[in-house]
């Protein structure tokens, strides 16, 4: 049995409290299946990412990145688009220069 999706993004967001750096909810979704996009921001070089959520051919659960830019501005506009398509989804921010290490999956480079 698999966890909600609430329980892992508040799980995700105490790791990353613990490690002293800020998380929030941008956007609640399904607690049960909602799909969860992680927003990734560095304050000091203006840098977003964005992660989302995938599986490998072997079933293994990895995140990847589905918008290459940084520009904050082409990231959320991907999470607009996602959110009218999937009404269901989760986003979570995170103040980080390397947010991406609070994943405990891989994540593709």
């Amino acid at each position: 049995m698999e966890i909600g999706s609430d329980v892992w993004v508040y799980a995700l967001i105490r790791r990353v409290e613990l490690a002293g750096a800020f998380a929030t909810i941008a956007r609640k979704g399904d607690a049960r299946a909602g799909a969860v996009l992680v927003k990734t921001l560095d304050r000091r070089s203006g840098d977003a990412r964005l992660y989302a959520q995938a599986l490998r051919a072997d079933g293994e659960r990895v995140w990847m990145r589905p918008v290459e830019s940084a520009a904050e501005a082409d990231v959320d506009g991907y999470v607009e688009r996602a959110a009218r398509v999937d009404p269901d989804i989760w986003v979570v921010e995170i103040e980080d220069a390397d947010g991406a290490r609070f994943f405990t999956e891989a994540v593709e480079k």
